[in-house]
């Protein structure tokens, strides 16, 4: 195997900058969680920015306080799981085939 040090400089260089673009359109990567058999719906992006919160009118009653909360941290937690998940997948679509299969070579780190 020939390996060339000034190519595997050029190939991260153009893993970074395809890397950059991919944090770059997270914005567009969405995911809603859903709880309380989807009475609370949060809607996150791939930045982890909340864009939206949607709840259900017969939970707003001044006595639900504490379950509303409750519901909305559990939707909020859900839409983050799952939209970690697309972004990851997101990022390696961006930079698949740009660098060999190295074992142990691990790009987790550049995806935030």
């Amino acid at each position: 195997m020939n390996f060339n040090m000034m190519d595997m400089f050029g190939k991260m260089k153009e893993v970074q900058s395809r890397m950059k673009e991919a944090q770059e359109g997270l914005g567009v990567v969405t995911e809603t969680g859903e709880s309380g058999a989807g009475l609370v719906k949060v809607t996150v992006n791939g930045l982890k920015n909340v864009l939206k919160i949607e709840i259900d009118a017969d939970l707003i009653k001044p006595d639900d306080k504490e379950m509303l909360q409750d519901l909305i941290v559990a939707a909020t937690n859900k839409a983050m799981a799952n939209v970690e998940t697309k972004a990851r997948e997101h990022l390696r679509q961006a930079t698949e085939g740009l660098l060999p299969n190295i074992p142990g070579l691990n790009l987790d780190g550049l995806m935030g």
